[in-house]
């Protein structure tokens, strides 16, 4: 077993971590597809379901900008079983007290403490994989966790939903996935032996808490926060305006869904796959020609491609899938930026995890902005020159050992990583 985990290249002293991470992710993601028509059936209004969703992306998105740093404070397996206590907490109440009776602002409190609940338990894992997994296959294992969280979020938690709704009802699944979410995380803490070098663990102080935020400041890593930002811009702005645009060749929603779809069940076959090939080819060089100039040539395609083929549903589905292909190259960044940042790695995950909340706002707030003025070719164009300049700042992302000697050969580096250029 263990020479077949080094062949697939799964650290074999985290695998029960990645075991317990899609049990996680299938039971945080069981109402993901039906959670906000479900309430209106109810009779929760358009605008209170907005609500409750947007406050839990708020909450989700500030336990993702503090999860690294909390690692770096409290150690992995601490952080976990906190982010099991908030989506125990959050869901008791949002399901035994809120939705049962539909009360407002009970749902509302609980739905937004179970938010903190999946990036502090995600984001502190893939933190923890960087403090653990060999430095030379660690884009590989990057692959590997985007890979479990995507498996067990976007593929395996809806499918059993489409099960288990029409036997067991709404509110029943929920429950199970509160189950699925205790599971997995008694199994990736508890099963999971891996330890942490101590050294990598501070006190825990305000100072400590406060470098999630002043390591901003620092050139390399704001360069990294903004092309982490660019990273997720396709993936959260093209649903915005895309179902408008594929209409016009005579595409039904229904047709744009099973498509998007399929772009996500490429995107986590992808993500081993070049996270495999940054080990190989360079992790700086993977990011920017693939995550970068690929994509943006891929934007171009999904552009021009209903022009040149009109309404043909497989070889739309062809060209869409490449978007999950190229994004799939921005991998090697969870593996290259805690090395921007050595003396406090947790800290740059954080910054890391605040790039991917900041792509869920910036993306629709770009296609809000200009697809009215420019339609979706300049909307697409934007997207593309986005990515090119994440391709132009990609070589930037150095570590302090290769900017204080650029010349030296690997074995005098602090770290012989496989960033290369």
């Amino acid at each position: 077993m263990n020479r077949v985990l080094d062949r697939i290249g799964l650290p074999r002293n985290l695998v029960w971590g990645y075991i317990g991470l899609v049990l996680f992710m299938v039971g945080d993601g069981v109402e993901q597809g039906w959670i906000s028509p479900w309430l209106a059936s109810r009779g929760v209004t358009v605008s209170d379901t907005a609500a409750l969703i947007t406050v839990y992306g708020v909450t989700v998105a500030i336990a993702a900008w503090f999860s690294g740093v909390l690692v770096q404070t409290m150690g992995p397996r601490k952080v976990m079983l906190l982010a099991l206590a908030a989506f125990l907490i959050g869901s008791v109440g949002f399901i035994g007290f809120g939705v049962t009776s539909l009360n407002w602002p009970v749902m509302l409190v609980f739905y937004a403490i179970r938010g903190l609940g999946y990036p502090l338990f995600a984001y502190s894992f893939l933190t923890w994989i960087n403090y653990s997994a060999p430095l030379e296959r660690r884009g590989l294992a990057a692959g590997w966790f985007w890979f479990m969280f995507s498996l067990g979020l976007s593929v395996i938690g809806p499918f059993y939903s489409s099960l288990a709704l029409p036997a067991f009802g709404h509110i029943a699944v929920l429950w199970t996935g509160l189950a699925f979410v205790i599971v997995g995380a008694l199994v990736a803490t508890i099963a999971n032996r891996a330890t942490v070098p101590s050294e990598e663990i501070h006190p825990f102080s305000a100072r400590e808490l406060s470098k999630a935020v002043t390591l901003i400041g620092r050139p390399t890593i704001s360069i990294g926060l903004l092309v982490k930002t660019i990273n997720g811009l396709a993936q959260y702005g093209l649903p915005v305006f895309m179902p408008i645009y594929l209409a016009s060749f005579g595409y039904t929603t229904t047709q744009w869904l099973q498509m998007w779809s399929l772009v996500f069940t490429v995107a986590i076959f992808a993500n081993l796959f070049f996270g495999y090939v940054g080990d190989k080819i360079g992790w700086r060089r993977t990011i920017g020609w693939v995550g970068g100039v690929a994509y943006s040539v891929v934007l171009v395609a999904v552009f021009l491609a209903p022009h040149l083929i009109g309404h043909d549903v497989a070889l739309m589905t062809i060209v869409l899938c490449l978007c999950g292909v190229t994004m799939a190259g921005f991998v090697p960044l969870s593996a290259l930026f805690p090395l921007l940042a050595p003396d406090n790695k947790g800290a740059a995950m954080s910054v890391l995890n605040l790039g991917a909340g900041l792509s869920a706002f910036v993306a629709p707030a770009l296609a809000g902005l200009f697809f009215g003025w420019l339609g979706a070719g300049g909307v697409l164009g934007i997207y593309a020159g986005f990515y090119l300049l994440s391709a132009i700042l990609t070589p930037f992302l150095k570590t302090p050992a290769e900017k204080a000697s650029t010349d030296a050969a690997p074995a005098s580096r602090d770290e012989p990583i496989p960033v290369n250029n």
